[in-house]
């Protein structure tokens, strides 16, 4: 949720943007929200971002923030990526945002062309939630999976797949909750955790097997690392490392914690402030990240929402990009 009217610029360590997305086309406040990155790992220079205008549709940006398509439809909040999805026609990835326009369906999934780097609706999937809000994807062994959850701090977690027929089919196999309002959320494929983040409260961490256990809450807020809301969330790998990037909405900055190890370790509070043209991040919202070379970036890329592009007619929202390194810079990674 926006906050932007009493938004200053952060209080973390300063770091600067090295290129921004147009703004939305949404001419009012509180539209775009939740990006998600992809790059050809046949060809790391290749890519895209995909964006969300909660109140209009997708846009898809090339690496460094060019828009190159619109996908209008729906009121889609939070948006993931995974790649090599099994469908019949070979495997393709998968792109999925939590949407609250479409009739009966608390999930929009789309599948990203990658010869042409196109984007293309394929199938709305109903989830049992009052209100859908945040979404992210996963892959456990062969199994691709999707956790939504919703406002009143209700989480779904389902298997999805390519069906018979062609179209999607999605099958819950867990739910939990947390007490009050989540909405961002990562996964961490290869050591089977999810990460959701409860908006006034802090982080939690679950497992994603399919049965429920117990989350632990990681993060607390408020607290000096977390200033609620509590927003997007990230993980980006770096080397043997592995972090975790929390949206520190209250203060407009991003908290860092190494998470490869049985127990998170902070590491630190970054803000993106203005330099050469491109305005300060303000009222931060959904974040995401992608280790290794993306595009111009050579050890990563993070991408997050801006709740006043200062540029734009009308103070409306764009994405900012920001090279990996000059966050391990200013943290001492």
């Amino acid at each position: 949720m926006s906050d932007s009217a009493v938004m200053t610029v952060g209080v973390g360590t300063p770091v600067i943007a090295a290129a921004e997305t147009p703004s939305v086309g949404t001419k009012v406040l509180d539209a775009a929200d939740d990006p998600a990155i992809w790059v050809d790992p046949a060809d790391r220079a290749r890519g895209v971002i995909i964006g969300t205008d909660k109140k209009a549709g997708l846009y898809v940006y090339d690496l460094a923030g060019r828009q190159t398509q619109y996908v209008p439809g729906g009121l889609p909040n939070n948006v993931d990526i995974r790649e090599g999805f099994p469908t019949a026609a070979g495997p393709r990835v998968l792109v999925a945002a939590s949407d609250r326009g479409r009739r009966g369906a608390g999930a929009a999934l789309f599948l990203l062309d990658t010869a042409t780097l196109k984007l293309s609706f394929w199938g709305a999937v109903p989830v049992d939630l009052v209100e859908p809000y945040g979404l992210c994807l996963a892959r456990r062994g062969d199994t691709f999976l999707m956790i939504v959850n919703g406002t009143d701090g209700q989480v779904r977690q389902l298997q999805v797949s390519a069906g018979a027929s062609g179209r999607p089919l999605a099958k819950e196999e867990r739910r939990f909750a947390v007490p009050t309002q989540p909405e961002g959320c990562v996964v961490d494929d290869a050591r089977g955790r999810l990460y959701l983040g409860e908006e006034g409260r802090g982080v939690w961490r679950f497992d994603i097997g399919s049965v429920p256990s117990a989350g632990e809450l990681i993060a607390q807020a408020p607290s000096a690392q977390l200033a609620p809301d509590v927003e997007g969330l990230a993980l980006i790998d770096d080397g043997a490392a592995t972090y975790l990037i929390a949206s520190s909405q209250g203060d407009s900055a991003f908290a860092v914690w190494q998470v490869d190890g049985a127990s998170p370790a902070y590491r630190g509070r970054f803000s993106v402030v203005a330099n050469g043209g491109i305005d300060a991040v303000t009222g931060t919202d959904g974040v995401a990240a992608l280790g290794g070379q993306v595009g111009a970036f050579p050890q990563g890329l993070v991408v997050m929402q801006d709740d006043v592009d200062d540029g734009a007619t009308g103070a409306r929202q764009n994405f900012k990009l920001v090279d990996w390194r000059e966050v391990k810079k200013a943290l001492g990674l």
